[in-house]
């Protein structure tokens, strides 16, 4: 069962690299800790250098692997050579294209390469370029959001396509708790990956406004009205804020870029000015109109009824998912 461990971690569980830099060195860590795969988040400029400190920092706060997460979309290769060179366990990967080559010179440096994708198409070039795990996104999920498929029915058609080949399948979308652990197990995946549920922990670097929104609200939605000048082509999913439900019928000429300035956050050491409708969630710097600011999350919101540490909530997910299989399921 998942549980029991993939890529060489103790369990199947991997933190989300959530952006812009929510999942810092401290919550990193607290997942590694705990026996998860912690997945940083990469700048979405070149920083080399920079990254190079953040993963030094992890290192300084635990002695267990993790990983970080790069989004293709935006300038990577530099950051990409620190990764490798850092030689950290794990380049995980999203929206855009990368070489069998890349993945031979991750291979070269001791780190495994794994992919996100949302579709089927996408999963058959993962497996032709040799990674070592996929990561399957159904719409669901919180954030950005990369296919259009469901979980449910995406997942079992990329297991089918693995067959026999040793490449773990990790399942995310609206999963934060035991019962979808053991669901996403159950169609096949051997781990599954959770967003929403990590911000909602104490050692995330999300806003506080923001973290108790993620327990007090259950409503999502589908759209693209936030960011649409900096990341276009980029949907999400969002909390149901006031702020969203004002604006969720923009034109779609309009975006950003005309909207004015309502705060500022330190992003990656860097000081950024937030404009209404950026596609920027508040972190713990953020000043100014958090209540107007984008707040990702994915389907399974409302099944998030506490901040916890991060440890806890591996703990939770573990044990709770072997007692229901042990005693829901064990004389089926």
């Amino acid at each position: 069962m998942g549980w029991r461990g993939m890529l060489g971690f103790e369990y199947g569980i991997v933190q989300a690299p959530l952006g812009p830099d929510i999942s810092g060195p401290e919550l990193v860590a607290a997942v590694a800790n705990a026996g998860g795969l912690g997945l940083l988040r990469a700048p979405d400029w070149e920083a080399p250098d920079y990254l190079r400190d953040l993963i030094r920092k992890t290192r300084s706060l635990t002695e267990r692997p993790f990983g970080v997460g790069v989004v293709l979309a935006f300038p990577h290769n530099e950051n990409i050579k620190a990764i490798l060179s850092e030689k950290v366990a794990v380049l995980q990967v999203s929206w855009g294209e990368y070489s069998e080559e890349l993945v031979l010179e991750a291979h070269s440096a001791g780190v495994k390469v794994v992919p996100q994708v949302g579709s089927f198409d996408e999963a058959r070039k993962a497996i032709n370029a040799g990674v070592d795990a996929i990561i399957v996104q159904g719409r669901e999920a919180g954030g950005h959001v990369i296919g259009q498929d469901g979980l449910i029915s995406l997942l079992p058609m990329v297991v089918d396509l693995i067959g026999d080949r040793d490449i773990p399948i990790i399942a995310a979308g609206g999963i934060v708790d035991a019962r979808g652990y053991v669901a996403a197990l159950s169609l096949g995946a051997q781990g599954i990956c959770l967003g929403t549920r990590f911000v909602a922990s104490e050692e995330s670097y999300a806003h506080p406004e923001y973290k108790r929104k993620l327990v007090e609200m259950d409503k999502t939605e589908y759209t693209d009205v936030f960011g649409r000048a900096r990341w276009p082509g980029a949907p999400h999913r969002v909390l149901q804020t006031p702020c969203f439900s004002n604006w969720k019928n923009i034109p779609a000429h309009e975006n950003e870029v005309n909207q004015p300035i309502i705060g500022r956050s330190i992003i990656h050491g860097i000081e950024k000015k937030i404009h209404r409708l950026a596609g920027t969630v508040p972190n713990v710097t953020t000043t100014g109109d958090i209540d107007s600011m984008v707040m990702f999350a994915g389907e399974g919101v409302g099944l998030i009824r506490e901040i916890l540490p991060a440890g806890e909530v591996v703990k939770q997910l573990v044990e709770g998912a072997q007692l229901l299989v042990h005693t829901k399921f064990s004389g089926l």
